[in-house]
């Protein structure tokens, strides 16, 4: 009874809206906003069920196994569109516009376009429909708690990859966060392609060296 409670409640914004006569709404979350290495990751989700077998939550709250176990059933269930930008696009027109950016090509890969559009936190980004901005969305929103698990867990299994290709900095465990191993790599190997120039301690290790 919990489990269809808490989903009731994440339902409230998109039952609100559809009363209103739209009826793809299509929730917005990023993923990897403040790594130090690799892109950030948005997910784009209409639902076409709003009944889940598994945990649609905040993916910060799940467990690892939980998002891989979610991700599958919300592809199953929802029309689901992703947008990545790199580290060198982000180094260029800094996170915030990445962040935009992915989110509209999260979008735009959808395949069908939305008619409304929901975003977790304050990223008013350019749409050709109605768009809202919910601090907490991905507590909030069934739509946006899918797209946060979906961005979650692609980015993951990226820097999972990633770690096969630069396996000394350890991005299968911490995923580029600037953890205390991170920083240590970090300063023993110096700066990977992947990682991000503009951020620190990146930044300074780059000024150190030339």
């Amino acid at each position: 009874m919990k489990k269809r409670s808490n989903t009731r409640t994440l339902l409230l914004h998109e039952r609100k809206i559809s009363n209103s006569g739209y009826t793809r709404i299509a929730g917005v979350d990023e993923a990897g906003r403040g790594p130090l290495a690799g892109p950030v990751v948005a997910g784009a989700v209409i639902l076409k069920d709003f009944k889940f077998k598994e945990r649609i939550d905040d993916s910060k709250k799940l467990s690892a196994k939980k998002r891989e176990k979610a991700y599958r059933e919300i592809f199953k269930k929802s029309i689901v569109g992703v947008g990545i930008v790199d580290e060198k696009t982000i180094d260029d027109i800094n996170i915030y516009q990445a962040t935009k950016k992915a989110m509209q090509l999260a979008i735009a890969n959808l395949g069908i376009a939305p008619d409304y559009v929901i975003v977790d936190g304050k990223m008013k980004i350019t749409t050709k429909c109605p768009l809202r901005c919910i601090v907490s969305g991905d507590s909030k929103s069934l739509s946006i708690a899918a797209a946060s698990i979906v961005a979650k867990v692609t980015r993951d299994r990226l820097m999972v990859e990633y770690d096969l290709v630069y396996p000394q900095y350890g991005f299968a465990r911490h995923k580029g966060y600037g953890t205390k191993a991170h920083i240590e790599a970090l300063n023993n190997h110096g700066p990977s392609p992947i990682h991000r120039n503009s951020f620190q301690p990146v930044k300074n290790l780059i000024q150190i060296k030339t």
